[in-house]
């Protein structure tokens, strides 16, 4: 079977945003970079976030992979911190991530620069 390079991009673009949102986990972790193994799992899991975001780049444009990347980070972040750190979000907060969700999908299925 033979995938496409559409879906590898964006592939590689998921597995980016989940290494940054588990390496944004182990900076909490981290206690500031008190720790060592946290904070060296996280530097790894960043550099492996961002290899992958620009493997990504070879085939979606940067604006549209970046704004992916940062959106869904900041979505998914959010939640590993009301789940796992048993930190509260606002209604504010909640407004503001749901907006975010909105932009990613009014992009993704209107915008004509999105490779699909």
């Amino acid at each position: 079977m033979n995938m496409s390079p559409t879906i590898i991009a964006y592939g590689y673009l998921a597995i980016a945003i989940i290494c940054e949102v588990i390496g944004t986990s182990f900076l909490v972790k981290s206690e500031q970079f008190t720790r060592l193994l946290p904070t060296l799992t996280m530097g790894v899991l960043y550099v492996l976030s961002f290899y992958l975001l620009a493997q990504s780049l070879k085939i979606i444009p940067l604006g549209i992979a970046y704004a992916l990347w940062a959106g869904l980070g900041i979505v998914l972040t959010s939640l590993v911190g009301v789940v796992l750190f048993k930190q509260s979000l606002d209604i504010a907060a909640v407004v503001g991530i749901a907006m975010i969700v909105g932009g990613v999908v009014v992009m993704n299925l209107f915008s004509n620069v999105v490779v699909h």
